[in-house]
């Protein structure tokens, strides 16, 4: 369906896809935020034959197979800094379905030393825009944790409303939790 995912610009905030040569950036972001994004990162239960979550370079490979066929588009969050561009977290917009739904999600994280700055905010409008002027998109949700407080701002600062709560919606930090969930929709469509 799509060929290229866009490189989306918002002043010295850029998104663009993630690449294999971004690897070694990504874990080291990854590793120095570890216990700030534990409590909510994904994880699987345990079911049998499941195996490991993938590698970086089967993530990446894995991201760019759904994003050209529509259902996902994942991009790096880079700051210019001068003549330096610092990766300082992940944005994607998934679970796309198109037909009568014509919807989807958005998830992010970002880098600690770069959160309560407004570029996660930054990141959700400006992904929002796309999926809503490009993709013709009628609906995204934000689902998070209800004791994250910091990502409900960030859902309310760019204009997300809030519309209830997901018993045990997904598998968070080793066991199914609830989810807050806030949406926004393309009234245009």
């Amino acid at each position: 369906m799509f060929k290229r995912l866009p490189v989306i610009r918002d002043q010295e905030l850029t998104l663009r896809p993630l690449r294999y040569r971004d690897r070694d950036i990504w874990n080291q972001v990854r590793r120095v935020n570890h216990e700030w994004l534990n409590p909510w990162e994904a994880t699987r239960p345990e079911i049998e034959n499941q195996g490991a979550l993938p590698t970086y370079f089967e993530m990446i490979h894995y991201q760019n197979q759904e994003s050209k066929a529509g259902r996902s588009f994942s991009f790096g969050l880079w700051l210019s800094d001068g003549d330096q561009n610092r990766f300082i977290g992940q944005i994607t917009l998934g679970g796309i379905v198109m037909g009568a739904y014509r919807g989807g999600y958005i998830g992010y994280w970002v880098d600690q030393r770069y959160a309560n700055r407004g570029y996660t905010t930054r990141a959700v409008v400006a992904l929002t825009n796309y999926a809503f002027t490009e993709l013709k998109l009628h609906r995204i949700e934000i689902n998070l944790r209800p004791e994250n407080e910091a990502s409900r701002k960030v859902a309310e600062k760019a204009g997300y409303k809030y519309e209830g709560l997901r018993s045990g919606y997904l598998h968070i930090n080793g066991d199914w939790r609830d989810h807050s969930t806030f949406v926004k929709e393309n009234l245009l469509i």
